[in-house]
């Protein structure tokens, strides 16, 4: 096995300067937005807090009123202890009962607001900060990466089972670039494709910027993608955890 020292030195470029450029332009507008976040979900668990009180309010008439419950019962008890209070008792279990559904309700609500919170703002960030990385990746000129790109999609191609490579050829494929390519750049894919499935391809070029830089390989029973545009959403489903 020969090691291509250029592509992977290209590579290494390519993920030196997507590093780079996270570093230099991310944190700072994702710590704003966050700090931004922050206050808003401050607010919102001062609000929740409010509620609690209100119901720690309501909680402690409850267990006043079950103070009282249990004295008129014991008074009760002790005046004709032949006599049942039976409605007493049930009002007292049901006060309870309602205490504890009360609590359960308040606990429950001030921790789904904390994590619906804490899940918003981590969709939020992760989301400007994939944003932000591909505005400064499509002002980068991608002539000099490309063949790195071109080079990571023969080896996923290679990398597939040999009946599936089997499968691909002779089959119509769509051969997807972020800008239009030049009749050279056709050819080399073409080139690229033939030798990797092992026959001609009936090929066809479109174009779609949202890739911002590298290829997409479109056929009938799978998608091989090797571009910016793919490392980004891999990133962005890392930081939201999907």
């Amino acid at each position: 096995m020969t090691i291509d020292w250029w592509t992977l030195g290209l590579e290494a470029i390519n993920v030196a300067v997507l590093v780079w450029l996270l570093q230099r332009f991310f944190w700072n507008p994702v710590s704003t937005m966050l700090d931004e976040r922050r206050v808003v979900a401050a607010r919102d668990l001062i609000d929740a807090a409010a509620k609690r009180a209100d119901a720690d309010k309501a909680l402690a008439a409850l267990n006043a009123e079950r103070a009282g419950l249990q004295q008129e019962r014991e008074a009760v008890l002790a005046k004709a202890a032949v006599e049942a209070d039976d409605e007493r008792v049930r009002r007292l279990e049901r006060a309870t009962e309602e205490i504890a559904a009360l609590r359960a309700q308040s606990e429950a609500s001030v921790a789904k607001e904390k994590a619906d919170v804490h899940k918003a703002l981590q969709y939020q960030a992760a989301a400007l900060a994939v944003d932000i990385a591909a505005r400064l990746l499509a002002r980068i000129d991608t002539a000099s990466i490309e063949a790195g790109f071109l080079d990571g999609l023969r080896k996923q191609i290679a990398s597939l089972p040999p009946w599936q490579r089997q499968a691909l050829a002779g089959q119509p494929l769509k051969f997807i670039s972020a800008s239009a390519l030049t009749e050279d750049e056709q050819s080399d894919c073409r080139r690229m494709l033939d030798g990797a499935l092992g026959s001609a391809s009936d090929l066809a070029f479109e174009t779609d910027p949202k890739l911002i830089a590298g290829f997409v390989l479109d056929t009938p029973n799978v998608v091989i993608g090797n571009s910016w545009r793919d490392d980004l959403d891999r990133i962005r489903s890392e930081l939201t955890h999907e």
